[in-house]
């Protein structure tokens, strides 16, 4: 009988130490954010264009988040050409996947706008990066630097470089880009206010084709003999309207000034038919943009200041805009261009 009760109470000890060992393993395994215990989100990313060293560095900066997350599948996917219609069938195919955020740089926000309803509807989150869709249900947009400070910055180097005085043009991209357009609107009523004897003489827009951007400005200045200033407004234009000032023989007659990625700016920058790119750290961006949407995937709350990284240590939010801040905008030259590879 004591044989019988000894080997009961054996038994039942084993499988309780085992049953307890399983607890155990699948408590460590919860803690530890392994793939076996936590969530994967899938964050998805639509660019405006798909292939320019913009977008493709934002890319990166979205990829490297991923990793230091460890739960966040980060998908990145664009139009060929920056085209609203093509943006649109990318964005219904995130739909469709069931993605846990899809962010957006739209290439016509009042278009998108449905859409981002549609994926709200659809129980996915939404939000934007780079360029807002501000009517929209987004529930953040990542900005770069607030328009003030981007079309003040464009307008102060350009004016410098043209001596306070003169006629200038812009050379935008979409026509209904609402953050290029906030940005021009910006440079209109600061060089009214600051410069008085400085004109923007005309505003074109070449889509996101920086062969179509050296054309118009080589229009431009055939058109004004006295123009002496082109800003470049997105990444293809700024160096599209360097390249028209070095093709007609008038650096230093001619200035420029755009919103170029660095490595693209650097050959204008050092022959000095660009003055300055005002932009901002683009994989910086990136980065945010995919940590912004795994927050609101696992729904937490932004803070007045984030730390989001070691580089991003005291990103601002308001709450009012429900925007992200990257920082203030940074004037690129040929002295700190090399500190930037793309």
């Amino acid at each position: 009988m004591r044989s019988r009760l000894a080997l009961v109470v054996a038994i039942t000890t084993t499988a309780a130490l085992a049953v307890s060992g399983c607890t155990k393993k699948n408590d460590n395994d919860t803690s530890s954010g392994s793939t076996g215990g936590a969530k994967t989100y899938k964050i998805a990313f639509v660019p405006k264009l798909q292939g320019v060293p913009y977008f493709e560095a934002m890319n990166a900066g979205g990829k490297a988040a991923a990793a230091a997350l460890g739960n966040v599948e980060w998908l990145y996917q664009g139009p060929t050409q920056a085209d609203a219609a093509a943006q649109a069938d990318i964005v219904r195919s995130y739909i469709q996947q069931k993605v846990d955020t899809l962010i957006v740089a739209p290439n016509d926000p009042d278009s998108m706008a449905p859409l981002l309803q549609q994926a709200k509807d659809a129980g996915i989150h939404v939000a934007t990066a780079d360029t807002d869709a501000p009517s929209s249900v987004r529930e953040v947009f990542v900005n770069q630097a607030t328009a003030e400070g981007i079309g003040q910055g464009l307008t102060d180097s350009l004016l410098k470089a043209m001596g306070g005085k003169g006629k200038y043009a812009i050379v935008s991209c979409g026509q209904t880009a609402e953050n290029l357009n906030s940005w021009i609107k910006v440079q209109q009523a600061y060089t009214k206010e600051k410069y008085p004897d400085a004109q923007i003489v005309d505003v074109v827009y070449a889509g996101e084709d920086q062969a179509k951007a050296t054309q118009m400005a080589t229009d431009l200045m055939n058109a004004h003999p006295d123009l002496t200033g082109l800003v470049g407004e997105c990444t293809s234009s700024a160096p599209g309207v360097a390249q028209a000032v070095k093709d007609a023989g008038k650096i230093g007659k001619v200035f420029t000034v755009g919103l170029g990625t660095p490595q693209s700016m650097k050959p204008y920058l050092t022959d000095k038919s660009s003055t300055a790119a005002i932009l901002w750290d683009v994989q910086n961006l990136g980065y945010l943009t995919a940590w912004a949407g795994a927050q609101i995937a696992e729904g937490k709350q932004f803070q007045a200041t984030n730390n989001v990284s070691d580089k991003l240590s005291a990103v601002t939010y308001d709450a009012t805009s429900k925007m992200l801040l990257l920082g203030p905008a940074l004037a690129i030259t040929d002295q700190n261009v090399d500190q930037f590879n793309y």
